[in-house]
C-alpha cells in the first residue's frame, strides 16, 4: 500500500528509479506497520521480507547521500535523529526482528517524512 502524500508527490517525478525505491520503501514500511501492530504474522511477511529488504539495501546506496540532509531535519520519538532511519530499518535481518520493535516503529515517520522532503525537492528540479 502507497503512502498517499508521497503518491501524491511522486506525481510530478520522471525518474523512473526513485519512483521503483518509493515503491519497494512502501511495502517496507507496510509491513513494518503489519508485523508491530500484530495485522501481518511474521510467517506472511517473510516473503515480502525476502523480496523487499534485499533490494533496498542495494539500492538504497544510490540515494542515500542524496537523503541524508533530509532525515538530519527529523526527528524520532520527540527527538533529533542522529541515525540513518533507513539503514536503522533496512538492518532488521528477519521479520521476527519487528515484532515489539518501538525503535523502528519512531523512526519509520522520520523516513518518510525524509523521502517526502527529498522526492518534493527532486520535483521542483525536473
Amino acid at each position: 500500500m502507497s503512502n498517499p502524500f508521497t503518491s501524491f508527490l511522486s506525481q510530478w517525478l520522471a525518474d523512473r528509479r526513485l519512483k521503483e525505491f518509493v515503491a519497494y520503501w512502501d511495502e517496507l514500511e507496510a509491513t513494518v506497520v503489519g508485523v508491530y501492530r500484530q495485522k501481518m504474522s511474521v510467517e506472511a511477511a517473510e516473503p515480502i521480507f525476502e523480496r523487499v529488504w534485499p533490494w533496498l539495501r542495494v539500492h538504497y546506496e544510490e540515494w542515500a547521500d542524496l537523503i541524508r540532509p533530509f532525515w538530519l531535519r527529523t526527528k524520532a520519538g520527540g527527538q533529533p535523529v542522529t541515525q540513518d532511519p533507513f539503514r536503522l530499518l533496512l538492518s532488521l535481518q528477519h521479520p521476527q526482528a519487528i515484532k515489539g520493535n518501538w525503535q523502528a516503529m519512531q523512526h519509520l515517520p522520520a523516513a518518510r517524512e525524509a523521502l517526502n522532503q527529498f522526492i518534493l525537492s527532486r520535483a521542483r528540479q525536473e
